[in-house]
């Protein structure tokens, strides 16, 4: 006995599947027609027959092709649907309010489009904040079910967020092959969302930029940069921040200058405090590496300022942790080790593993610079386990290379070649 649908239940008037297909009959279009150019007749269908929900983009989509709005086809009490609620969250950037409605929802859904869908959501969130197992188990199994089902878009973005949890986790070589798989499905013809694709080009040069390949990188954030036409003002910024810090990583230090100018403008006119602070924090790294200190330490301090008032304090290590960067750059020892040991409580209370290894690494380089190597030893130490314990690839060689060149200060030239060797390694 075939199985039985809310769309079934429901009647055509009565439910957003059954005002869907009605909406599209009264406006004679076929499913394939309705779906256009962005979505699949194959999405249509499921959501006709109550087998899928709706997203926030979706549902404004369907609305207007349809020439309704977005509350006609939704029920008076299905407006506050806690799907469309998390996607909500999700869209303002509210990260782990959005995980947790996306992880409640899942305990009770068994329609697998539906669960589908929750899964790319909370994959999204739990990327977001560098929960990448986790991200990278629900994005598996959503892709997995949306390639079930024939709905290759779908598929392809859930796998986009299963190589960012991979990247989280420092799996580079499998996040690379994702994304790239993902970039020539795009290519031969997958209509993707705006600026999908000028993300994933930007995440494959991250990588390479990562991995040293430099020129591969700039290449990759060269045709990034010409698609930035494409996209709304939000974006536009969010893209152009994403752009600059992978110009830094790759070394293209007056390129990322350029673009974090120009998204921090975009940003600034949107009153987006916290993103302007990450920025803020982006461009004081920048000129730190080129050793403009001053200009450095404006930026991170305009950066503090900001998260006073967007109150995150999980970014705010990352802030102290630079501030403290900064004074060590500038001699100033005093400062740079409160900085850092403020940076060191702020991680811990959030549980921001990056900033928590990269201020003990720059206490580290303090008791170095102060002449105590035993103490510098002990503090690098403590940061190479705390990386190796949050499988932080990266920051493990950095805190070996540092160990080493330790080592050889302390004369002990056979542990500093070990160490040496472990990190190229």
């Amino acid at each position: 006995m075939p199985a039985t649908t809310r769309a079934d239940t429901e009647g055509p008037g009565w439910g957003f599947a059954g005002r869907l297909k009605a909406a599209r009959l009264a406006a004679g279009l076929t499913q394939t027609e309705l779906a256009g150019e962005r979505y699949t007749k194959a999405l249509i269908s499921a959501l006709e027959h109550g087998a899928s929900r709706p997203s926030v983009a979706s549902l404004d989509y369907l609305a207007a092709r349809l020439g309704l709005s977005p509350a006609a086809l939704l029920e008076p009490d299905e407006t506050p649907w806690a799907r469309l609620e998390a996607d909500l969250r999700l869209a303002a950037g509210d990260w782990v309010a959005a995980a947790d409605a996306y992880a409640a929802l899942l305990v009770d859904e068994i329609v697998p489009l539906r669960r589908a869908e929750l899964l790319r959501g909370l994959a999204e969130a739990c990327a977001s904040l560098d929960q990448g197992e986790r991200a990278v188990s629900a994005a598996a199994e959503a892709a997995t079910i949306f390639e079930t089902h024939g709905l290759p878009l779908e598929a392809i973005e859930a796998r986009y967020w299963q190589a960012a949890g991979l990247y989280r986790q420092e799996n580079t070589e499998e996040a690379r092959s994702l994304l790239r798989q993902v970039l020539e499905a795009i290519r031969s013809g997958s209509r993707v969302q705006p600026g999908f694709e000028v993300r994933v080009l930007i995440a494959v040069a991250m990588i390479d930029g990562r991995e040293g390949h430099h020129a591969r990188a700039l290449t990759y954030l060269d045709e990034a940069r010409g698609r930035l036409g494409e996209l709304d003002d939000r974006r536009r910024a969010s893209f152009l921040e994403s752009l600059a810090i992978s110009y830094r990583e790759a070394g293209d230090y007056e390129g990322a200058l350029t673009l974090g100018r120009q998204a921090l403008t975009y940003f600034r006119a949107a009153a987006n405090e916290l993103e302007s602070a990450v920025l803020d924090n982006e461009l004081a790294l920048t000129y730190l590496a080129l050793g403009n200190l001053r200009r450095a330490r404006a930026h991170a301090a305009a950066a503090a300022k900001r998260l006073t008032a967007a109150g995150d304090p999980a970014i705010a290590a990352n802030v102290a942790e630079t501030q403290a960067a900064i004074a060590l750059a500038d001699g100033d020892l005093v400062t740079a080790a409160q900085d850092a040991t403020r940076a060191v409580e702020l991680a811990r209370e959030t549980g921001n593993a990056k900033a928590l290894i990269s201020a003990t690494l720059t206490a580290g380089r303090i008791a170095r610079r102060q002449g105590d190597l035993l103490a510098a030893r002990a503090q690098v130490e403590v940061a190479l386990a705390t990386a190796r314990e949050h499988g932080r690839a990266a920051q493990v060689r950095e805190c070996l290379v540092e160990l080493s060149d330790l080592a050889a200060a302390g004369g002990d030239t056979a542990r500093a070649y070990a160490l040496a060797r472990e990190a190229l390694g």
